[in-house]
């Protein structure tokens, strides 16, 4: 079982995650807008990042439910998105 403090720590990184993915999504609309060979580029890069991460989270739903470990989960899996998506936007402010 987890500690009420775990969750407190998972619904900051869920906080931050969703002010990154703001920044990350303007970004991307703004570079999709722009239609050049560019924005098919960051197109193709978008979809195939999604796909790769819902394949890893997938995989570790697998292994947790596997374990009997879905509660501590959660908080992996926000952690993992969390990555992925400051990763971006450190790509996209250059």
């Amino acid at each position: 079982m987890t500690s009420p403090l775990s969750w407190f720590s998972t619904s900051l990184q869920l906080a931050r995650l969703g002010m990154d993915m703001q920044f990350v999504i303007a970004e991307r609309l703004s570079r999709l807008a722009r239609g050049d060979a560019a924005a098919g580029v960051e197109a193709m890069r978008m979809v195939t990042e999604k796909t790769l991460a819902l394949g890893e989270v997938n995989a570790r739903l697998v292994k947790a439910a596997a374990a009997g470990r879905l509660d501590a989960v959660g908080p992996e899996i926000v952690a993992l998105y969390g990555r992925k998506v400051r990763a971006n936007r450190k790509r996209l402010t250059r």
